[in-house]
């Protein structure tokens, strides 16, 4: 009788799990949420009101005074801007220690391994560093990115005044032109951002940070890169759907304030699952490319020597038990 062939691995795989590391330790990983995702999905969720409770139906918003020039900015105008500007330190913060947090006790759980609370807030203090370095460097790679798309769209337009083609900005040649540098710069984003998918988790878990990270990343994506497409596709869908209904619930909210903390609740609450769920994906993801790369039997083998263990990977499938030991 046949045995039935098992599962690609594909998105459902890592889902997969993904799911059952989070329900294995589900206290665990409710308390990381709580202490680290929560207040970014609740600060997130909240701004907007906060926001239009600094500028709205202020006295000088009609005046003819807010048109007059003046050497400083307006009070209401400098409250949202630094409103802003601590809500983006606070996410930016929170995010990496979370991503952290969640990574080391991810890469652990596939292991097998105990997973402590003060074990995972502890190990922040080891990869907020690595992962700012990486941060900074993906982002200035992007800005550079952008940087060339502008000069390049700036020469083309130079070279077609020459020729005598007028390039102004309803022209219809510098429309076009300016779609196509346009998608192509998009795309060359994309192709970049899904092969630094695992940087993050790198940044945690091996010795690497920056560039170094960004290519490791890189080299472990070979082959699985449509993987970290379907998984980045599905959380910003999730992501974008959640914005979409946080938006329209600040709307839609009334002056009742029960109606207001419910509609904040869930808000939040069904972001911090989607960070929660993209983070875990993330590390098991990278699990999963050691494993296609051949890398992670032997530090398996070397880990759970003599015992039986599961492996979940197999020339590219979700597979069986297996039995490793030590020879000699």
């Amino acid at each position: 009788m046949a045995t039935p062939s098992p599962p690609s691995l594909n998105l459902r795989a890592v889902l997969t799990e993904t799911k059952r590391i989070i329900n294995a330790h589900s206290r665990h990983f409710l308390a990381l949420s709580v202490v680290f995702l929560l207040p970014i999905s609740f600060s997130s969720t909240v701004y907007p009101t906060l926001h239009s409770l600094l500028i709205s139906d202020h006295p000088l918003i009609n005046s003819q005074k807010f048109f007059t020039s003046s050497d400083t900015a307006p009070p209401f105008l400098t409250k949202p801007l630094l409103l802003a500007l601590a809500l983006a330190l606070f996410v930016s913060v929170s995010s990496l220690s979370a991503l952290g947090s969640i990574t080391y006790s991810v890469f652990h759980g596939f292991y097998g391994r105990p997973v402590k609370l003060l074990s995972a807030v502890n190990s922040v203090r080891l990869s907020f560093f690595p992962l700012l370095g990486t941060v900074i460097a993906c982002q200035l790679i992007f800005l550079l990115t952008a940087l060339v798309a502008g000069l390049l769209l700036f020469l083309v337009i130079g070279v077609f005044e020459m020729i005598g083609l007028e390039m102004e900005l309803s022209s219809p040649y510098f429309v076009g032109l300016f779609v196509v540098v346009a998608i192509i710069s998009l795309v060359v984003l994309l192709y970049l951002q899904v092969n630094w998918t695992l940087a993050g988790v790198v940044s945690v878990v091996e010795p690497r940070w920056g560039l170094g990270a960004l290519r490791r990343s890189a080299d472990l994506m070979r082959g699985m890169r449509g993987v970290g497409l379907s998984l980045m596709v599905f959380f910003g869908v999730w992501s974008g759907v959640l914005g979409l209904c946080s938006s329209v619930s600040y709307e839609w909210r009334s002056r009742d304030g029960l109606r207001n903390v419910v509609m904040i609740v869930l808000c939040s609450t069904g972001v911090m699952v989607v960070l929660l769920y993209h983070a875990a994906a993330n590390t098991v993801l990278y699990m999963y490319c050691k494993a296609v790369n051949g890398e992670l039997a032997l530090e398996i083998a070397e880990e759970f020597a003599s015992e039986y263990v599961s492996l979940p990977f197999d020339d590219g499938k979700v597979p069986h038990v297996v039995s490793v030991a030590y020879v000699g």
